[in-house]
């Protein structure tokens, strides 16, 4: 996600399980020390302590940990050249991948804004000809379904809403989420319809549909716009806002009930029709001369 001041960006990433991350790092700082403390017992006799004692296993396990901690108290240490050279070309290493391992964490908090960063100016610059849906609720959902049904890509889709809901239901998708006011200008460019396809416009209340087609429509020209409205009364008001097609949610579910009650299997063609995969399908072809 990109935090912009107007709205927010969030390209999916596969995720990854916290708990796995953590324990491979805990898995490679269990080994880096294992083996580390292996070398030194093995050549134990090399090393002088500060008690005039042989080194024990919990002797190597004690100076291994201080040392790869970069600690170092001092009270054991490597005598022999060959020890030294050990030291040089083994425990050093290790000590260095031990801290890499200790700090990854903290790397990857202090990267991850700048990697999402060059992930959404690599999506902005690459995203030509997608499809904006505005509004995720169960019109701008179908819509997306129908759309991926259709073999458009996901990484094609872009969805924009303010409810967290919605952009969660996105995101279960892989789709592109804006989180902001539709009717913003800003928000409106963060999703790029001034290079879009196409623009769908589903939100709750028809004021606000043509308030979002009049300001799509003055980024993106050439869009196909297409706008869902609650009352009749409001197609015309929509078209002139800017809408190449416009559909009347209300009206027409309540034309199928009606006719349901008559004709069910019209309905049920309508349907099928308007499934994607199924026995019937709508196409749009050239008219023959």
């Amino acid at each position: 996600m990109q935090q912009t001041g107007l709205g927010l960006i969030n390209v999916p990433e596969r995720a990854q399980n916290p708990v796995r991350a953590i324990g491979i790092r805990v898995a490679i700082a269990v080994g880096v020390i294992s083996i580390a403390t292996a070398v030194v017992y093995v050549d134990r006799d090399a090393y002088s302590h500060a008690l005039d004692a042989p080194l024990t296993l919990l002797d190597c396990l004690y100076y291994v940990t201080v040392s790869l901690s970069t600690t170092g108290y001092g009270d054991i240490a490597p005598m022999t050249p060959g020890a030294r050279v050990v030291n040089v070309l083994v425990v050093t290493p290790l000590r260095v991948l031990f801290l890499v391992v200790l700090i990854g964490t903290t790397l990857e908090v202090l990267t991850e804004r700048s990697r999402r960063a060059w992930r959404i100016q690599r999506w902005r610059h690459n995203l030509r000809d997608h499809h904006v849906i505005v509004g995720f609720g169960t019109k701008g959902r179908s819509a997306a379904r129908a759309l991926i049904d259709a073999g458009v890509d996901t990484a094609n889709l872009v969805v924009v809403d303010s409810d967290p809901n919605a952009l969660d239901a996105a995101e279960s998708l892989n789709l592109v989420a804006v989180r902001g006011d539709a009717t913003r200008r800003e928000v409106l460019k963060l999703a790029e319809v001034g290079a879009a396809r196409a623009i769908l416009i589903a939100v709750h209340s028809d004021a606000t549909a043509v308030l979002i087609t009049l300001t799509a429509r003055q980024l993106s020209p050439g869009a196909n716009i297409a706008g869902v409205v609650r009352d009749a009364q409001n197609v015309s008001l929509l078209r002139r806002s800017g809408a190449d097609t416009v559909v009347v949610s209300a009206a027409t579910a309540g034309r199928l009930m009606g006719i349901a009650t008559r004709t069910p299997h019209v309905v049920e063609v309508v349907d099928d029709l308007l499934t994607p995969g199924t026995r019937l399908s709508m196409v749009d072809r050239p008219e023959d001369r």
